[in-house]
């Protein structure tokens, strides 16, 4: 399963994957060079992911439907819809789909290591738990590790699927579940939730931002209120669903090295381009606009069931997007930066929610509810450009970002290389 790495002739160095050790003698198979373009599609994931979940920390009425009483300005609303169009429930799909082509990467490398696979990715299944427990509870409730965790060893389990098959489920799960929701929005447009729900839901709310206000100790209770009363729903009823899809088609376009060479056919990747960039829009225009506060909620779910079923269609078109503009120098240059960020995704993933929790919370600056959705928007991008360079930094002088090394060492069972050697820096380096 040694995917044949070949990188397009237009691409500059630092987008360049790290080249792997000469070929021994005797005819024993080198590791494969790493796939920069999966880092890069990696780190995208990883911006995209970071516009969204910095509106749940900036404002506990984000995502309610519930006009926001501080912020409801035109543009307020607005850059809200735009998030919601463009960004919302897309880049948690083309993350959860790299993380089940990487499961096909590590199951690799543990054959070439002559090691058991199973152990191995329990063992790091575990440190993604445990990672994603303190994360939940400490600085973000909207968690995705621990959700990866427990849907990792489903995704186990299916390691000898065909992957015919697990498209096919991946395909049925997508579908039965937005049919689910459509018939309940179907169920809703008669049931619309009454005036006291609503003032009950923004009660709620300004009850969030005051226990974000308060200390570090109401804030973690707050965390763990809505783990408990709220959160779990959406992850078993919406998300979960879509994380499991995600990881079987990444599976099985794992199994096939769908992303060792994805230029060899263009034709392919624009194919996927126009198949989704349509759909995938209007459906998620549908979701954005029944979010607005102005439009009944009695539209909400029949939106959300439009955009759950044509949002992966938009990831897919993005991805597919971003591949080919790395044929571009542009494209290649921003790859070139997006692959060391995605290289230490769960670094920099864990390292948004620290930040963001100090900007929001009792953390430290306790601004929750006092930043609008432009404001929120600004500082997302400018954390990400900070991490950017940070990253590659990083790497050049680390053979894996912080986290990254401790869930190694729990993987492999042994304290892995901490510093980079020499022969390994990065381009650059």
């Amino acid at each position: 399963m040694s995917p044949v790495q070949q990188t397009p002739p237009d691409l500059p160095p630092q987008a360049l994957p790290e080249q792997g050790p000469p070929q021994p003698p005797g005819g024993m198979q080198a590791p494969p060079r790493r796939l920069a373009q999966v880092d890069a599609l990696r780190g995208f994931a990883l911006f995209g992911i970071l516009v969204v979940n910095i509106g749940v920390f900036a404002s506990p009425f984000y995502g309610t439907g519930i006009a926001d009483p501080v912020f409801s300005r035109p543009r307020d609303v607005l850059v809200s819809w735009l998030i919601a169009w463009l960004f919302e429930t897309k880049f948690y799909l083309l993350f959860s789909f790299l993380f089940g082509y990487s499961f096909t990467l590590q199951m690799a490398a543990a054959e070439r290591s002559g090691s058991a696979f199973e152990p191995r990715f329990l063992r790091r299944l575990a440190g993604l738990a445990l990672l994603g427990g303190a994360h939940a509870l400490l600085f973000y409730q909207g968690d995705i590790l621990l959700t990866y965790a427990l849907l990792g060893a489903a995704l186990l389990l299916c390691r000898n699927m065909d992957s015919r098959r697990a498209l096919r489920i991946a395909l049925s799960l997508t579908v039965l579940v937005s049919l689910a929701w459509g018939g309940l929005g179907f169920l809703g447009l008669s049931n619309p939730p009454t005036p006291e729900e609503l003032s009950q839901y923004a009660t709620e709310a300004q009850a969030a931002i005051g226990a974000y206000r308060g200390t570090i100790a109401t804030t973690i209770a707050q965390h763990w209120y809505e783990l408990t009363n709220r959160i779990w729903a959406v992850i078993v009823m919406v998300q979960g669903p879509f994380v499991l899809a995600m990881f079987l088609a990444g599976y099985a376009l794992g199994r096939h090295q769908a992303l060792a060479d994805p230029w060899r056919q263009p034709r392919v990747l624009w194919a996927l381009c126009a198949l989704g960039v349509l759909p995938g829009l209007a459906g998620s225009a549908a979701y954005a606009t029944s979010s607005l506060a102005t439009v009944s909620r009695a539209w909400e779910l029949s939106g959300l069931a439009l955009d759950l079923l044509t949002a992966p269609l938009l990831s897919m078109s993005y991805a597919a997007a971003l591949l080919l503009a790395m044929r571009t120098r542009p494209g290649a240059w921003l790859a070139g930066w997006l692959a060391p960020a995605g290289r230490m995704a769960l670094t920099n993933y864990l390292m948004q929610s620290v930040v963001c929790a100090w900007i929001f919370t009792a953390w430290g600056l306790r601004l929750s509810g006092s930043v609008s959705p432009g404001g929120a928007l600004l500082i997302a991008v400018a954390l990400f450009l900070v991490q950017l360079p940070l990253s590659a930094w990083w790497l050049r002088r680390h053979a894996y970002g912080p986290v990254e090394w401790f869930l190694r060492a729990l993987t492999v069972g042994a304290w892995p290389a901490w510093r980079r050697l020499p022969t390994q820096r990065l381009p650059g380096g």
